[in-house]
């Protein structure tokens, strides 16, 4: 229950909706009594049972509620035959069609209420599930599969409104009813209502029993769809590899493994759940059974009760069992919705490695020199960088080269501050980046990555992710910087074309390219460019480079490079290796002394 009442915490901007429900609940279950009520008046009438009485009752307490029912009922009937009305019935009739058109006015109003109440909370933890999601550090998803935070933000969501919210429409309805037609039912007879009460509890133990695997079953459901989302997102990211290298049925046999015990979870889960309704049917007509045998005795035998009133009575025990099911339904459905509400509360839980301290400061502006002093950094228990220290004047190209694995990349990582480093310090002009806001130091970077990184939208739309409210002149300038306008003009709707899912509608180059046009928008005063040009062909690394060394104008660049030939013209050239710096130096002071950078350009030349 831990969980439902923080699900319940979204529904407070609500709570004008889930006031409106209760009170329409509250009239809807008033009314549902009443109508069964008032099939006794009909019944009556019918069957001519009424007793003549010509004197107004007096009312004699509590204790004799059900006596004074009965004779104001007759004295009404009485009455009006005395006035020559034949139309009794008539007016029995429309009494009942009365109540029960009432309560089905007032149930539609409590579901037309709780539909805003519903839908806004979801709308609101959806909201903030993915606001989450993006502001947890990249460390966090290095452990998660993608795969398995989409079933948390979809179908763990779904399942929250489908089972575990679906008490909010029975948490007073389904009670009330119960409660209104247990007075009633102890209201025409105290005896009868006791023999009841002692099959309730019997029936709710039994009831506890089936439920209490569901959670455990209802998370490995869970948790398995998750795994097979993230092998469809595999599959879809890596389709010309699977095809390429013949692997459609290793893929095939892995998603059938995962879908076969999907397969197995659900059967056990769902034929659990299955099991719910026969059951409580099954005790409800037992109850029913017990009762036309007690009840049958105290009308045939005893005498003690009235047989319209008998009639009434086992509808009002029929009543309840339609609430009961809906509340056993909802018992199973809460265990169910638990395990959804505890994997999305795991993320809406997950605290931030990477928080603004809070006295954070914002920087607008860079005017001096980048220095990393004495970075240590792992990512997980070996360190990629070690006792690391540079320093990147303002206005400065420095470039940072090495075998893979070197930590080139990590040094992109840890300025833009995707993670935290975890001993020594990186300064902006001489101010620790740990206490600016990430976005005001995001906001001074543009970053170019060898993976151009573009979305389903037009290209107008991706490049304004740099600068939203730049005019169109703004994108065909950052474009004409990108060298990318010589491709843009000539597209069918030009920079309002859509590119396609990641961009797969152009080409690397192309694509590259609008990556840059995307910085150029942005104008950091710094940028950082991860192996830019690596992915590319010749002639659209020239287009490329071309690009870059017009963007770098007037910046302070950190270039990690591949291909050597891209930073000769560095004001620094930083070799690394294993995470340390080997050599550092101009490209020609470099080749000079014939050490590592002087091997990896005499590598790549023969190549």
């Amino acid at each position: 229950m831990n969980y439902l009442k923080q699900i319940f915490r979204y529904a407070i901007p609500y709570k004008t909706y889930a006031i409106l429900n209760i009170i329409s609940n509250i009239f809807y279950a008033f009314f549902a009594t009443l109508s069964m009520l008032s099939l006794f008046p009909m019944l009556k009438v019918l069957f001519g049972d009424s007793k003549p009485v010509y004197i107004k009752p007096g009312w004699k307490g509590m204790g004799e509620i059900t006596s004074y029912g009965e004779s104001y009922l007759n004295y009404f009937i009485t009455l009006k035959k005395s006035e020559g009305s034949d139309d009794v019935l008539i007016f029995m009739v429309g009494f009942v069609i009365g109540s029960f058109l009432l309560k089905n006015v007032f149930n539609y109003l409590a579901m037309f209420f709780i539909t805003f109440l519903r839908n806004g909370l979801l709308k609101d933890l959806r909201n903030n599930l993915y606001n989450k999601i993006t502001s947890l550090p990249l460390a966090f998803y290095s452990e998660k599969r993608k795969g398995d935070t989409m079933s948390r933000i979809s179908t763990d969501v779904l399942e929250i409104q489908h089972s575990f919210l679906s008490i909010l429409e029975l948490i007073v309805r389904e009670p009330l009813t119960i409660i209104f037609t247990i007075v009633s039912m102890f209201i025409i007879s105290v005896k009868l209502s006791l023999f009841v009460l002692i099959f309730i509890p019997i029936s709710g133990f039994v009831i506890s029993l089936i439920g209490k695997s569901l959670k455990r079953k209802s998370n490995k459901v869970q948790k398995e769809q998750g795994y097979f989302l993230s092998i469809v997102d595999e599959t879809l990211s890596g389709l010309k590899v699977i095809k390429g290298f013949n692997g459609e049925k290793k893929f095939s046999t892995k998603f059938e493994d995962s879908t076969k015990r999907f397969y197995n979870y659900s059967n056990k889960l769902l034929n659990k759940q299955n099991l719910a309704g026969p059951t409580s049917e099954f005790l409800g007509i037992s109850v029913i059974a017990a009762l036309l045998w007690y009840g049958g005795q105290m009308v045939l035998n005893e005498k003690t009760l009235d047989p319209s009133l008998f009639l009434v009575y086992m509808g009002l025990a029929y009543q309840i069992l339609t609430p009961a099911k809906a509340i056993s339904k909802a018992s199973y459905g809460v265990k169910r919705g638990n395990a959804a509400a505890e994997r999305v509360m795991e993320i809406l839980h997950k605290d931030s490695t990477l928080k603004d301290l809070p006295n954070a400061t914002k920087k607008t502006r860079f005017d001096n020199v980048i220095e990393l002093k004495g970075i240590h950094f792992k990512y997980e228990d070996e360190y990629v960088l070690k006792n690391f220290s540079i320093s990147i004047p303002k206005g400065k190209t420095v470039a940072l080269v090495g075998q893979s694995g070197s930590g080139k990349s990590t040094i992109a990582s840890l300025v833009t501050r995707f993670y935290d480093v975890n001993d020594g310090q990186i300064e902006i002009d001489g101010t620790n980046i740990k206490t600016l806001t990430k976005h005001s130091l995001r906001n001074l970077i543009g970053l170019v990555t060898q993976d151009s990184i573009l979305f389903n939208d037009s290209i107008k739309n991706n490049i304004l992710l740099g600068k939203e409210d730049a005019s169109t002149t703004e994108v065909i300038k950052a474009l004409e910087i990108a060298n990318a306008w010589e491709f843009v003009k000539d597209l069918p709707n030009g920079i309002n074309t859509n590119i396609g899912d990641s961009g797969n509608k152009l080409s690397g180059g192309q694509k590259q390219r609008l990556s840059i046009a995307r910085a150029v928008l942005k104008n950091p005063p710094i940028m950082i460019l991860d192996e830019a040009t690596s992915a590319l062909d010749t002639e659209s690394e020239r287009l490329v480079q071309d690009a870059l060394e017009n963007m770098m104008k007037n910046r302070t660049s950190i270039v990690i490079a591949h291909r050597l030939s891209t930073i000769q013209n560095a004001d620094q050239i930083i070799v690394m290796q294993k995470g340390e710096i080997v050599e550092q130096g101009k490209h020609q002071e470099l080749l000079d002394k014939k050490g590592v950078y002087s091997n990896l350009v005499t590598m790549q030349s023969f190549q």
